[in-house]
């Protein structure tokens, strides 16, 4: 499903590339879910697969809140939120962090065409590091911005903005790729060419029409970045650009750090972790 959004990219070629993490480049939605289910069950409730879908996508405030509200005003919400990072950080060393499908070969496609390359993730920066030495992919970009060094979450606009910003790269000058509704929203609201890749949920009407293109798979985004910048899929550009991997910058906003994003809106358990 390649639909074709906002009447083409023009003539203007991207001059860098945005990724998202969970979901979109790593398989860490199977993890999350193992440690909700595991941690629900600990407190005496059952989390089917198909009941858990309804988290795939939602900030954590907004998931505890659906919790409480199946679940009752008594259900242990402290408790539960103090177990379950300790499940998924043991699931995650258990069982490594995988890539999804087509990243090796789209990284490798953006690197060789001398692009450069942003993460713009709402996690955490510990997480963040966690996730992607985990996945050997801690090397890979010149910048990363994560959730806890930006105002406001997704689907505001400002993670993104602040990747351009670092990159020094006009936002309509980049191609961002996201798997979930706020983060295509995001994308789509700094101005970026947005190309989504929905991971266990379909996106909502309001997302695909924020996209530039949604598509099936990081094979088919290799394509689609590719006759965006114009360079042939099989060999990249000819004239890549020396990178140097980028650090993860400190919390810029000390506050957000230890109890969510500044307005309240995620909530972190204070040990790096956000469901999505």
């Amino acid at each position: 499903m390649t639909v074709l959004k906002n009447g083409g990219y023009g003539a203007m070629r991207p001059e860098a590339i945005v990724f998202d993490m969970d979901g979109l480049m790593l398989d860490t939605e199977p993890l999350y879910k193992i440690a909700w289910q595991q941690a629900l069950a600990e407190l005496g409730h059952e989390l089917d697969d198909a009941a858990y879908l309804r988290f795939v996508g939602r900030s954590t405030e907004d998931c505890e809140s659906d919790l409480l509200h199946h679940l009752g005003a008594e259900f242990p919400m402290r408790t539960f939120r103090n177990r379950w990072p300790d499940l998924w950080r043991a699931c995650a060393n258990e069982q490594g962090i995988a890539r999804k499908a087509g990243l090796s070969e789209l990284l490798g496609f953006v690197q060789d065409a001398g692009l450069p390359i942003a993460l713009a993730t709402a996690s955490n920066a510990s997480y963040t590091e966690f996730s992607l030495r985990l996945a050997n992919l801690l090397e890979t970009f010149d910048v990363i911005v994560t959730g806890d060094q930006v105002a406001q979450p997704k689907p505001a606009p400002d993670i993104y903005l602040e990747a351009a910003r670092r990159l020094d790269v006009d936002p309509v000058c980049c191609i961002a790729l996201e798997d979930s509704d706020a983060g295509i929203l995001a994308a789509s609201r700094a101005g970026m060419v947005s190309l989504l890749v929905p991971d266990l949920k379909q996106p909502s009407e309001e997302a695909a029409e924020a996209a530039f293109k949604v598509l099936r798979s990081l094979h088919e985004a290799r394509e689609v970045v590719a006759s965006l910048v114009g360079a042939d899929v099989r060999t990249g550009a000819a004239n890549s650009m020396a990178r140097r991997p980028a650090r993860i910058p400190a919390c810029q906003h000390p506050g957000a750090c230890l109890s969510g994003h500044g307005d309240g809106s995620d909530v972190d358990n204070g040990k790096g972790l956000r469901k999505k």
